[in-house]
């Protein structure tokens, strides 16, 4: 087994193709209000944030993406991790800003783009849920985006989409804009997914810049190994898996499970404990 994750380039930035996630830190489970409870009072403070960090970071995955500029205790907690390592993880955030058509918008964003500079992150990734309300699909094209993106250079910072509509990345690419990389969903059960795996697939592999893949495990509803090899055996060798965690184990687990995705290897991982179980599973 390899000592650490392997890595691609993005933007002329090296990246593992591993990314620490943060939906099972901030609170967004997918799943029920009770699950998101149980989620803060677990992992939205400094200390278990460190934690889950420090395991991606002993094994290479000094990468995470979120909203942290909105988020400081995640950014407390990512510091604590990388005083306590040596080591310094790439910011990738995911701001969302007011995309009016108007100056005082437009002065809105460049004020939220300057934040996400400042906390020190290094790729900014416009939110879908702002992106998308660019997207002209009758003239495929995505109408001010290349002022967005220009406010993100001239902060500094590498500029991406987060493209839950998979047209971001068709237009994206057709129109020749100025982004350097992609969040989408995809997992092999195509939870949250706007049109079929297939077809996502066939987007993903035509995308002329590399992909920042999430939901990999369809947020919770199918396991660590099936989701994870799903994406390793089906992605690029340029595009990441985003993966989250709620304890500094499962984080553990992940990696294994990831790595020995990518080097084609059954993952050494200890067995489920279930009463009773049958002999082959012993």
């Amino acid at each position: 087994m390899s000592e650490l994750f392997p890595r691609t380039m993005v933007g002329g930035v090296s990246l593992p193709r591993m990314l620490m996630g943060t939906n099972w830190i901030l609170g967004y489970s997918h799943t029920s209000a009770a699950a998101d409870q149980l989620i803060n009072r677990r992992n939205r403070n400094r200390d278990a944030i460190a934690e889950i960090a420090q395991c991606f970071l002993s094994k290479g995955v000094d990468a995470v993406m979120g909203p942290l500029m909105e988020n400081p205790v995640m950014l407390d907690g990512i510091h604590q991790a990388e005083d306590k390592t040596g080591k310094q993880m790439i910011l990738i955030d995911t701001p969302s800003f007011n995309m009016d058509d108007n100056a005082d918008a437009r002065r809105e964003a460049e004020k939220v783009i300057r934040r996400s500079a400042q906390v020190g992150s290094k790729f900014c990734l416009i939110h879908h849920s702002c992106a998308e309300q660019l997207v002209n699909k009758n003239k495929q094209t995505m109408d001010r985006l290349p002022d967005y993106l220009k406010m993100i250079r001239d902060a500094g910072m590498i500029p991406g989409l987060s493209a839950h509509m998979p047209e971001l990345i068709v237009y994206s690419d057709q129109n020749e804009y100025d982004v350097e990389t992609y969040i989408q969903l995809y997992n092999c059960m195509g939870f949250l997914m706007q049109v079929e795996i297939e077809y996502i697939h066939k987007v993903i592999w035509n995308a002329k810049k590399p992909v920042m893949t999430i939901k990999s495990m369809a947020a919770g509803r199918c396991s660590p190994f099936v989701g994870l090899t799903f994406s390793y055996a089906t992605l690029r060798p340029c595009d990441m898996v985003t993966v989250g965690c709620l304890t500094p184990e499962e984080a553990m687990e992940d990696l294994e499970i990831g790595m020995a995705a990518i080097e084609r290897r059954p993952p050494d991982l200890a067995g489920r404990n279930s009463p009773n179980k049958t002999s082959i599973m012993k």
